[in-house]
């Protein structure tokens, strides 16, 4: 019963939070039904169920996280914390970045809708796991900062400016889903884990400030995906022809002259 009670404390104060975030929806729903004319039928109870589920489902995550996630990647990142071998904590930074962006729900979402809108010409199995591949070689390359003493900005610069030129050279619908990526893969699997073992290995180092060294391993996660999709938008350009392109216009002038 003592167990039961440690896994359920707090939960009260984090139910009403996530009930104040979630009951403006509800009510702006309410407000706005009757300009938005009649509902097709089953809407309202679809929406009224879909809205108790996230609820529920919200602070069971939220619940989790603050007694088993959070903790967890924190004594990680204590445990595995070295000066003299920084590449430990690189490969625990791939392999979790690699898997957590694949659970992130967010990601798998936009893989599907840019897959549709595109009608099949970015496939989802291919940007799902480009971003992956992006968000595991920053988070190791974020902890291996940590535990090297790297200052942010030595990675931050350098990789938005290749960003910058990726974005020149691909074509220009990557470019927009290259950067929403960056905000769909900082979700709650991958902030709440991820970060806590950063931070985690800050504090464990002698000499690093938890709250400068642990702390930019978000904005490394944002960098990731919109390296990732731009470098795919590279390769999956088709290329130019610029032969054919003469000789189709050479024959439009001949035809021209013919007449």
């Amino acid at each position: 019963m003592a167990a039961a009670g440690g896994y359920l404390e707090g939960i009260g104060s984090l139910a009403l939070e996530v009930l104040g975030a979630i009951l403006p929806i509800a009510v702006v729903t309410v407000v706005l039904r009757p300009l938005l004319g009649r509902f097709p039928v089953g809407l309202v109870r679809r929406v009224t169920v879909g809205l108790t589920l996230t609820f529920a489902g919200t602070v069971l995550f939220l619940q989790g996280v603050n007694i088993g996630f959070a903790p967890a990647g924190e004594l990680l990142g204590r445990s595995l914390a070295s000066p003299e071998r920084p590449w430990v904590l690189s490969l625990l930074g791939l392999w979790l970045g690699f898997v957590v962006a694949l659970a992130e729900p967010a990601v798998k979402v936009l893989s599907e809708e840019v897959e549709a809108v595109s009608a099949g010409s970015v496939p989802a199995r291919a940007l799902l796991l480009s971003v992956a591949l992006g968000v595991g070689a920053l988070v190791a390359v974020a902890l291996w900062r940590v535990a090297a003493g790297v200052p942010l900005l030595y990675i931050l610069i350098p990789g938005y400016g290749i960003a910058f030129i990726l974005a020149r050279l691909a074509p220009p619908a990557y470019t927009s889903i290259a950067f929403d990526a960056g905000g769909s893969v900082t979700g709650p699997i991958t902030v709440t884990f991820i970060l806590a073992v950063s931070v985690g290995a800050a504090s464990a180092l002698e000499g690093r400030d938890p709250l400068t060294d642990g702390f930019g391993l978000v904005a490394l996660v944002l960098l990731a995906p919109a390296l990732s999709v731009l470098a795919l938008g590279v390769l999956l350009r088709p290329p130019a022809q610029p032969a054919q392109e003469e000789e189709e216009v050479r024959t439009d002038v001949q035809s021209g002259d013919g007449l």
